[in-house]
């Protein structure tokens, strides 16, 4: 996503997961810190809703950490429709646990 000037704010990477049927991981998903809270983030899922929903999918899967750092992320996910469905206790390493989120597409 471009602002007016035609600089990068923010971006999406996703992609099918193989083996599944009309399953997709959500990547990475950024937005520049001066433009977060204006609904960039949320535009940019939006985006990969439609993409899955064109694409005969019918689910998203977003994994994130545990640690404080990363609560931002997690509020963001539940803002946005996602559930929690699985921790991986200390993934990234002792303490720091994954957390996967998903978003069943209708």
């Amino acid at each position: 996503m471009v602002d007016d000037q035609d600089q990068a704010v923010g971006y999406i990477c996703y992609g099918p997961i193989p083996m599944t049927q009309g399953a997709f991981d959500l990547y990475w998903i950024s937005v520049d810190p001066n433009f977060q809270g204006r609904g960039i983030g949320s535009k940019l899922l939006n985006f990969l809703e439609e993409v899955v929903r064109e694409k005969g999918g019918r689910m998203v899967l977003a994994d994130t950490s545990t640690i404080p750092q990363y609560e931002k992320t997690k509020n963001f996910y539940l803002q946005n429709g996602f559930q929690e469905v699985a921790i991986v206790p200390d993934y990234y390493y002792p303490g720091n646990d994954r957390i996967t989120f998903c978003k069943r597409i209708s």
